[in-house]
C-alpha cells in the first residue's frame, strides 16, 4: 500500500494490533473499540493486521500511478462538463466514464498498485461488535482463509454525529482478482451478516475519487450485484441469521426460566393419616374432623368392652357415623 494514501499504516501506532503486539487480540478489542475511541486527528483508525502477511509492494510505484491517474481523472471531468453543455446523450457520458475506469485499471496493473479493500458501513450502536467479530474472523476465523490479510474500522468523530456511520475496510492484495474477491464477500456475507458497498482499490482513494467527483466515474472496482446475483447475496445472510436466531433462543431459554417468578410450583403435599372413609373431595379441616370422629369411636368402644352392661342405645351409637355423645351408666 502507497504511503500517499490513507491506506498506509502508521508506524508505532498504539492503534495498530498484529501478533507481535503485546496484549492479546481479545484485550486489544476490548481496550480500544470504536464507538469510544475518540478521532482528535491522531487516531482516525484502529487496525488489526491478519494471519498473512501483506503483499510484496516493493515493485510498485504508487507515487506514479496516483500521479498518472490524477491526470486522467481531470481530463475526463472536463470532458463529461464539455458534454453537459453540449447538452450531448447521456450514453455518450457514460461511455467516457467507461474507457476512464478501464484505464485506472491499466495504470494500477502497469505500477502494480493493485491493492484494495472491501467497504463495510456499521452504525455506532453495533460497530463494535461487527467489527470485533470481523478482526477475530481476520487473524483466526472464517476470513484467515481467504486473501483478505489487514482491517481498520474509522473511530468517532470528535464531536456528536448523529446517525455516524462508522467504515470498516477489510484489504486484499489484488482488487481485480474476481474470484478471490467473491470468496472473501462470501464469507462476509455467510459468518458474519454484514451490508457491504462495494470495492474500492487503493488507486482510488489516493486520487480522491468518491461518489461525488466530478468525473462521474463509479467510485469503487466492484459492485455487489456484479459479483453475485442478488438472490444469492440475500441467501448467504439469511443463513448467518437464521443460525443467530437459533443460537441466540437456546442462550435465552434458561435465563429466561431463572428469570421468571415461579407462579406455578406446587405445594409440597400435606401427608395425612388415612380415615376409615376417605372422601376424596374433602378438605384438610374436614379430615381433621373425622379423624377426631375415629378416635372418639375407639375411645367408646374401649369403654363400652368394660362394662358389664350397655344400652340398645350405646350399642347403636357406636355402630352410627354420626358424633358421639357419652351416656349416663344404668344404675340399679
Amino acid at each position: 500500500m502507497g504511503k500517499e494514501s490513507d491506506d498506509a499504516v502508521p508506524q508505532e501506532y498504539p492503534y495498530f494490533w498484529s501478533k507481535g503486539s503485546s496484549i492479546a487480540l481479545p484485550d486489544f478489542l476490548m481496550k480500544y473499540k470504536p464507538s469510544m475511541v475518540q478521532n482528535d486527528g491522531t487516531k482516525p483508525w484502529i487496525w488489526v493486521e491478519g494471519s498473512k502477511q501483506n503483499p510484496d509492494t516493493s515493485e510498485s510505484n504508487a507515487a506514479a500511478a496516483i500521479s498518472e491517474a490524477a491526470a486522467l481523472l481531470k481530463e475526463v471531468s472536463q470532458r463529461v462538463e464539455e458534454i453537459k453543455e453540449q447538452m450531448s446523450k447521456k450514453d455518450v457520458r457514460e461511455k467516457v466514464q467507461a474507457d476512464a475506469t478501464e484505464k485506472l485499471k491499466d495504470i494500477s496493473i502497469r505500477h502494480n498498485y493493485v491493492c484494495g479493500k472491501w467497504l463495510i458501513f456499521a452504525p455506532a450502536d453495533k460497530v463494535d461488535l461487527i467489527w470485533s467479530k470481523i478482526a477475530t474472523s481476520l487473524v483466526s476465523g472464517a476470513l484467515a482463509s481467504t486473501c483478505a490479510f489487514l482491517t481498520k474500522v474509522s473511530t468517532s468523530p470528535a464531536n456528536e454525529t448523529p446517525h455516524y456511520q462508522h467504515v470498516i475496510c477489510l484489504y486484499i492484495p489484488d482488487v481485480y482478482d474476481k474470484e478471490a474477491v467473491t470468496d472473501v464477500m462470501k464469507v462476509l456475507l455467510r459468518n458474519h451478516g454484514v451490508n457491504l458497498s462495494g470495492v474500492k482499490s487503493d488507486l482510488y482513494t489516493g486520487v480522491g475519487l468518491d461518489s461525488k467527483h466530478s468525473s462521474g466515474i463509479p467510485s469503487t472496482v466492484w459492485k455487489n450485484t456484479t459479483l453475485l446475483a442478488d438472490s444469492e447475496i440475500k441467501g448467504l445472510k439469511d443463513i448467518y441469521f437464521s443460525e443467530l436466531n437459533v443460537a441466540s433462543t437456546s442462550v435465552a431459554k434458561p435465563d429466561e426460566k431463572k428469570d421468571q417468578p415461579s407462579t406455578t410450583t406446587k405445594k409440597k403435599p400435606v401427608l395425612k393419616k388415612k380415615t376409615q372413609e376417605d372422601d376424596p373431595f374433602a378438605s384438610e379441616d374436614e379430615a381433621d374432623a373425622q379423624e377426631a370422629e375415629r378416635k372418639q369411636k375407639v375411645q367408646a368402644k374401649g369403654k363400652s368392652g368394660k362394662r358389664s352392661q350397655t344400652s340398645d342405645m350405646d350399642a347403636n351409637a357406636d355402630e352410627s357415623d354420626g358424633p358421639k355423645t357419652k351416656k349416663k351408666k344404668s344404675t340399679r
